[in-house]
């Protein structure tokens, strides 16, 4: 694509930020990161804006201070990303779990929901130990019990989207194609 249609493009999704929404391991960061290339737009991971504001890790948060000073800090940087100019941002999984951050996503964000199949997700999360709320935990029944909790907020976001088997191109289609379908769908109900 070139960069004047990726342009195009960008102003046509654009003018709010696209937070994506989801289970750990789900794919935000990496479907971000290509969705924000794609658009011409900066990319903020929530996860790596707590650490750089934190000036430490997220478990390193996890284990000195405890997740409830974990998710306080984490709506502070949601509320600073969402107030400024719009972006790609790969929310943490736990971000929309907070009424405050959930009623700004709505009020300044398109929010997608990028699902996955749980054992996709397990699988791809299990791989790597840096993640506190499955440490020493199955990793199924860990995001099974998560899940259930969730994804009543998830589905909330304005479009979800099955991701998961397939290549990353495929999902930052699918989410440019749900965003077009969700912005045409509400300009046609505009009186």
């Amino acid at each position: 694509m070139t960069r004047s249609a990726a342009r195009r493009e960008s102003s046509a999704l654009t003018g709010r930020t696209i937070a994506l929404v989801g289970l750990m391991g789900a794919g935000k960061s990496t479907v971000g990161r290509r969705l924000a290339a794609r658009l011409g737009l900066a990319f903020a991971d929530g996860d790596d804006e707590i650490e750089k504001a934190a000036g430490m890790t997220v478990s390193d948060i996890f284990a000195s201070l405890g997740e409830a000073a974990f998710r306080e800090g984490e709506a502070r940087v949601m509320r600073r990303l969402l107030e400024g100019p719009p972006i790609v941002l790969a929310t943490g999984g736990g971000a929309m779990m907070n009424a405050d951050t959930r009623a700004l996503l709505k009020e300044r964000a398109h929010t997608v929901w990028l699902r996955a199949d749980i054992r996709v997700i397990a699988q791809r999360v299990a791989r790597r130990d840096t993640r506190p709320l499955l440490r020493g935990k199955d990793p199924f029944q860990t995001l099974s019990a998560m899940a259930e909790v969730r994804y009543p907020h998830y589905a909330q976001a304005d479009v979800a989207v099955d991701v998961g088997g397939g290549a990353h191109s495929q999902a930052v289609e699918a989410v440019i194609t749900a965003l077009k379908s969700h912005l045409d769908s509400r300009s046609e109900t505009r009186p």
